[in-house]
Formats: structure tokens, sequence, C-alpha cells
């Protein structure tokens, strides 16, 4: 039975992977084809690409993942499976929810959601301080950078540019674009390929597969990476209108300005941090960033808000939805 557990498991995961890819697809691509810098299946297949290579390019955000949120040693067998299971089953179920109603919340913080309500509903213990550090933090900081990122890229780009042709300036930066939502792309598949390679190792780790010193084997990156392209290439359309034309209107150089600095955040974060940060705040505050440039109501404040209210709820959301799979895969087990 505990094979099977596993199997299932792994499968689960690589389904949150793949509702990862087409929930966040919009972020490394969205402002690229809103400003028509790129066609969506371009811009799609670009993005899906980019997301397969960052997923190789480093291990510290799952080895956060794996063995920095719960307290795998307390746990093992068939208990740690259903724990692993829960928490995968309540970041899917909002992950799902918020694609529908066209909010880009964040998958990263669901599945840390999933993982602490998963955990509590199961008497395992939280790495509270881990979580505080590598998540809670960052979450906070990873939009404010992007945001004042943004906004001070932007205005020294205003600046240079001021005597130069308009149209002239927009098809230079319109193909500028390209390489900036590659960028975005690889930074996405860098942090959130890595998240489910994470969990995957967890769930290797409470079963005996692997020891907690074994580095994340090749076929679970590989899977991963794979998981999150396809997802990725299958599209995230209603988000994609939310980020793309709702929060502002934007042209060629607000673009390239959101996206290099949202991708630069994420290098950072990951390479330098080890911390699972969301590419859905990032992109999104850069986004508004660059709008603020405009003037403060060229932002349309009101999306901004529900979309920070769907941040606000989504790792307690998650938690609960995962502490209740959690009750219901443990009877279901016996």
């Amino acid at each position: 039975m505990e094979l099977t557990l596993v199997v299932a498991v792994i499968a689960i995961a690589l389904v949150f992977d793949y509702t990862n890819g087409f929930h966040d697809a919009a972020n490394a691509i969205a402002t690229s084809v809103s400003t028509r810098a790129l066609t969506p299946r371009v811009a799609l297949v670009l993005a899906a690409v980019m997301n397969f290579v960052g997923a190789f390019l480093g291990t510290d955000v799952a080895d956060t993942v794996g063995r920095g949120v719960i307290e795998s040693t307390e746990v093992s067998g068939v208990d740690g499976l259903t724990v692993v299971l829960g928490a995968l089953l309540g970041a899917i179920s909002w992950n799902l929810i918020t694609w529908y109603v066209g909010l880009p919340s964040s998958s990263s913080h669901a599945l840390i959601g999933g993982l602490v309500g998963a955990a509590l509903a199961g008497s395992v213990g939280v790495q509270w301080g881990g979580i505080l550090d590598k998540v809670l933090i960052p979450m906070v900081l990873s939009p404010a950078i992007g945001f004042l990122g943004a906004f001070g890229l932007m205005v020294a780009i205003m600046w240079l540019f001021r005597k130069a042709n308009p149209g002239r300036v927009n098809r230079g930066f319109r193909m500028a674009q390209t390489v900036s939502a590659a960028a975005m792309a690889l930074g996405h598949g860098l942090q959130d390929a890595q998240k489910t390679m994470g969990v995957i190792f967890l769930a290797l780790l409470v079963s005996d597969n692997v020891a907690g010193d074994d580095p994340i084997p090749t076929w679970v990156k590989v899977a991963a990476a794979s998981a999150i392209s396809l997802g990725t290439y299958a599209g995230g359309w209603r988000i994609m209108r939310t980020l793309g034309r709702r929060i502002i209107d934007l042209d060629p150089a607000r673009g390239f300005a959101a996206e290099t600095v949202a991708a630069s955040t994420l290098y950072v974060m990951a390479i330098g941090l080890g911390a699972p940060v969301s590419t859905t705040h990032t992109i999104t505050s850069s986004v508004m960033g660059v709008g603020a440039t405009k003037r403060l109501s060229a932002v349309r404040w009101g999306v901004a808000r529900s979309i920070v209210t769907a941040w606000v709820l989504t790792i307690p959301m998650a938690a609960s939805m995962a502490a209740l799979a959690y009750v219901l895969a443990s009877m279901a087990l016996g």
C-alpha cells in the first residue's frame, strides 16, 4: 500500500506542477502579449521552453520546500505521505479556485500553506523559523522590490529616451521584450518547478526512499520541469487578461521594465536566499510600479486591491483546504 501511495502522491505533485504552469503562464508572457511584442502562441512556446531550462539552474528552492517547512523526521510511512497528499490537494484546490475567477494568486504560497495546514492537522511539527526567514519575509520584500525597482527603472528609461522618436523607441523595446520575457520565464522555472521537486523529495523522504542529505534525484528534476512546461504551454488566458490589461494598459517600454525587474528579483531570491517567492506577486507588483510612473490613477487600484486580497488569503485558505484534505485522506486510508 505504501508504494502505491508514493506513486499516487508523486502523480498528484506533477498535477499540481501542471496546474502551476497554466495558472502562472501569464506571469512570464502577459506583458509581452499585451504590448504585442509577441503573439500568444509564440509567447507560450518561449515560456514553456525557458521554464524547462530554468528548472535545472539550481536546487536551493527545492531544498527549502523539501527540508525546511515541516519536521519530516517526526513522521514517516503512510502517515507522512498522507500529510504530503493533503498539502497537494489543498494547494491544487486553491489554484483552481483563483484560476477560475481570474486572480493571479501565488501557487508557491498555496503549496507552503498546504504543507503547514496538513502538518498541523496531522500533529507534525512546522519549522516556523524557516518559514519566517524563507517565506514570510521574502513574501513581503519581493513585491516591494518589484514595485520600487520597476518604478525606478521606468523613470530612468523615460529620462534616457525623453528626446527619442516614440515610434522607434516602441519598436526597440518591443524587440527587447523578447529577451525580458524569456528571462522572466527562466526565473519562473527556477522558482516554481523547484517547489514541485521539493515536495516530491519530501514524499520520498518520509517514505524512506531517500536520505535527508541526498541530492534531488535527476528524474525528479526532469519530471517537474516537464510538467510545468506542459502546463505553461496550455496557457492561463483568464489570468493573462487580468495581468496584461486590467491592471494598466502597458506599452513596450513599461513591459520591458516590469519583466526585467521581476526576473532579477526571482533570480536573487532563488540563488541568493533559496527563498520560494511568488512569481505572481513579483510581476504583478512590477506592473503596478511601471504603471505608477504615468500617474497613480493610471493603475486600476480596484483590480489591484482584489489581487492583494487573494495574496493575503492564499496561505490560510490553502492551509484550511489542506487540513480538510488530510482528514478526509486519513479516513479513506484508515
